[in-house]
């Protein structure tokens, strides 16, 4: 059964046989035409363009190609009506397959990465490559959303799987710790571009009331692979080696990517053939004008100012603590107040000069999607507060094995993974209203489960309690997850959803940075005053030693005076650093209530090949 072409009545606005300077020729319009014959049905199937326009009502609207979208935009929404049901299927399965072998060799990069460094003798180095790569990665979302909506999906899929490709054979052929780097800069630009890739293509293929459970559908796969990939990594490192182990996924990533690219080329094919994919507006220009056409298009001027901005910011978060003065060093105070000034300066850009907005202004004045963005800042910044040295609290404090504590750290992804799945059903047969269960279900467990950390974080406390607390927060927060997302898409139009989801990864990006930094204060400010107050006599001298090596913390017998004088400092440091985060979260809750009560079951939207 086949979800789309049809007639075409209600596709297009208007057709042309030749663009203009909007890539459509307004002075020639071809009639409305009735929709019961099937005429335009046939013409489809034997690949004649056919055009027509209906202005009939708002919901034939919505199914038509938005005449004021991108390129890339009016392209996939053409596509909708050239793919089957099984072609849709078939390209969920694809999405549970990518994201199973990225999930996978993410685990195993994860691992590995130590043992390249110290192979090479800098173990030293093993943060560094991680805060460019993630930083760099992290800022690329903004451009890359434009170029799925000015190019096309296939064509930034593409370039994702292009890079991680890429990525993996320097990591495979590196011979120092810089190409390594530079290759994880190309992994993470890909790791996150095809994974950014699949979260809008969901949202191109999936009714709103089915959304939630396809975004949680993709989450699955990490309830395998967050088990299976240390054993792996294991395994590669007694056997094969660091270089055939990337290697192997060289081969099997684009393997695996190819069939989800190619679904997509082939409904473009027909969709073009069918005519209704408009040429490009650059379709009859010379180089120059294409090259400045695209400079406005892509909101140049404005992406390097927010590029340039954030990555003063955020690097200042990840480097101070290399400098000699910290946060008092000038190097670090002058990223963080150009980096400030440069991101507020994009805002006053995109109000006031930019040509073609990155986010439409009216969007970012709308006080759903400014609660959504606050919601998720306030939570990412409490969870890096309490999480950061988490998993040292259950070795040093609750006198966990590594196994164990990976096991209780692991908790939240498996928790979070499970409970998104029913939340999803939940807004599909239930309830459709993302603010009632937020409000009511999402943030209460988080702030309950965190809160009871409070009481909870005492070495004669059974580490049941703290599996228990670990639930909680699982629980609140797979729900929190995909409630951001969701409402993010409810309120926005699907020309929109690429910027304003790179928006919110920019915002988890400035919230996760400004929590561990929260973090890293409380725990170099609190931690050594309270073992100066609590080691006996016959530790003081090692107090340096104590508190700059987990190892060395967990290495004193259980029960003895300096292990006992660790573990209360220990639970008194985090206990300011819990009640900090559960503070937090009440900016959480406020910003849920200030959502518009959207109902995803009952809003008007596309229908024609979604699922």
């Amino acid at each position: 059964m086949k979800l789309g072409i049809p007639s075409l009545v209600s596709v297009l606005g208007s057709k042309t046989t030749e663009p203009g300077a909007d890539g459509l020729n307004s002075s020639e319009t071809h009639p409305e035409v009735d929709s019961g014959p099937t005429t335009h049905e046939r013409d489809v199937h034997k690949g004649k363009p056919s055009f027509s326009v209906d202005h009939s009502s708002d919901d034939e609207s919505l199914e038509k190609i938005d005449d004021n979208a991108e390129h890339g935009v009016q392209t996939v929404q053409a596509m909708t009506y050239a793919w089957s049901k099984k072609d849709i299927l078939f390209l969920y399965i694809m999405i549970w397959l990518i994201e199973f072998i990225l999930a996978f060799s993410n685990g195993i990069v994860n691992t590995l990465t130590p043992y390249v460094t110290s192979s090479f003798q800098e173990h030293s180095l093993t943060a560094l490559t991680g805060v460019i790569s993630s930083l760099v990665a992290g800022i690329w979302k903004l451009p890359y959303a434009k170029i799925m909506n000015v190019w096309g999906r296939p064509h930034a899929f593409a370039l994702s799987v292009l890079f991680i490709t890429a990525g993996l054979i320097m990591m495979a052929g590196c011979n120092n710790v810089r190409t390594y780097c530079a290759a994880q800069v190309f992994y993470w630009m890909g790791y996150n571009g095809i994974s950014f890739s699949i979260t809008v293509c969901i949202a191109d293929t999936s009714k709103l009331k089915n959304r939630g459970f396809m975004i949680a559908y993709a989450s699955s796969p990490f309830l395998i692979t967050t088990w299976v990939y240390g054993y792996a990594a294991d395994s590669i490192l007694a056997g094969m080696g660091f270089r055939w182990g990337f290697g192997v996924f060289c081969i099997v990533v684009p393997i695996v990517c190819a069939p989800f690219g190619i679904v997509h080329w082939i409904a473009q094919r027909k969709a073009r053939k069918a005519g209704l994919i408009p040429l490009r507006v650059t379709a009859n220009m010379n180089l120059s004008q294409k090259t400045f056409h695209y400079l406005k298009e892509f909101d140049v001027i404005g992406l390097l100012i927010l590029a340039t901005g954030l990555s003063l910011f955020l690097l200042a978060f990840n480097i101070y603590s290399y400098q000699p003065d910290t946060w008092r060093s000038p190097l670090i105070i002058c990223f963080l107040i150009f980096g400030g000034l440069l991101i507020i300066a994009f805002g006053f850009w995109e109000a006031k000069f930019a040509p073609i907005t990155f986010v439409p202004w009216e969007l970012l004045k709308n006080r759903t999607v400014i609660f959504t963005y606050t919601m998720a800042a306030s939570l990412y910044i409490g969870w890096y507060i309490w999480d950061s040295y988490f998993f040292s609290l259950l070795v040093v404090l609750f006198n966990q094995t590594i196994v164990h504590a990976t096991y209780i750290s692991n908790i939240y992804t498996m928790g979070s993974c499970f409970i998104s799945l029913v939340y999803g059903l939940c807004l599909r047969y239930f309830s459709g209203r993302l603010k009632l269960y937020s409000f009511f279900w999402g943030v209460p467990l988080t702030i309950l489960g965190v809160g009871l950390m409070i009481k909870f974080r005492q070495p004669d406390v059974n580490i049941g309690y703290i599996v228990m607390c670990q639930i909680f927060v699982a629980f609140g927060g797979g729900v929190l997850v995909i409630s951001e997302q969701t409402t993010l898409m409810a309120v926005s139009k699907q020309r929109d959803f690429p910027a304003l989801l790179a928006c919110e990864s920019m915002i988890i990006a400035i919230g996760s940075a400004v929590g561990s930094t929260i973090a890293g204060a409380m725990w170099t400010g609190i931690f050594p005053e309270k073992l100066s107050k609590y080691l006996p006599a016959s530790a003081q001298g090692d107090l340096a030693k104590i508190y700059g090596d987990m190892t060395v913390q967990a290495s004193y017998p259980w029960g003895s005076p300096t292990r006992n004088a660790i573990n209360r400092s220990y639970a008194e440091t985090q206990r300011y650093m819990l009640i900090a985060a559960t503070s937090i979260y009440s900016t959480t809750l406020i910003s849920v209530a200030l959502w518009e009560d959207v109902d995803v079951r009952k809003m008007k939207q596309r229908t024609i090949g979604l699922l």
